[in-house]
């Protein structure tokens, strides 16, 4: 399978982004695996650089993609009114099933957190479970 390059463009500038705010780097292989960042700071460090830091996806990396990032803030009036968890979870885990989400250039999360989390599946799931949360905490902003 190829890499697009705007996949690696926008993990590379995620990677270099959370490097470059000097945030204290944490060893998670020695956490333990309910021990894993917020749902903020995970935003942050990974989904910002495309989506914007208020999720409405305008952030620095989006004019390098084919496909404009979606707006986060706007997930629960896309379906009716109520926040699909469910659907966000998936496409964290899985990546974007559908095209109406946006692109195929989304980097599939699911792989990387449990790469990053010693393939702890609680771990994993922890990580996608507070990002969920965080983007509920966005809709209607």
């Amino acid at each position: 399978m190829a890499v697009r390059p705007g996949i690696l463009l926008c993990v590379l500038f995620a990677v270099v982004c959370a490097a470059a705010r000097q945030d204290p780097i944490v060893n998670t292989a020695q956490l333990p695996p309910t021990n894993v960042p917020s749902g903020k700071v995970m935003y942050k460090q990974y989904c910002a650089a495309c989506h914007g830091a208020d999720g409405k996806g305008r952030g620095p990396a989006a004019s390098s993609l084919n496909t404009r990032p979606a707006d986060l803030t706007t997930l629960a009036k896309r379906h009716d009114g109520k926040f699909p968890q469910d659907y966000v979870a998936g496409v964290l885990r899985f990546g974007p099933t559908v095209s109406p989400h946006g692109s195929s250039e989304m980097p599939v999360w699911g792989p990387i957190f449990q790469y990053v989390d010693n393939y702890e599946e609680n771990a994993t799931r922890q990580r996608i479970k507070n990002l969920c949360d965080y983007l509920q905490s966005l809709q209607g902003k």
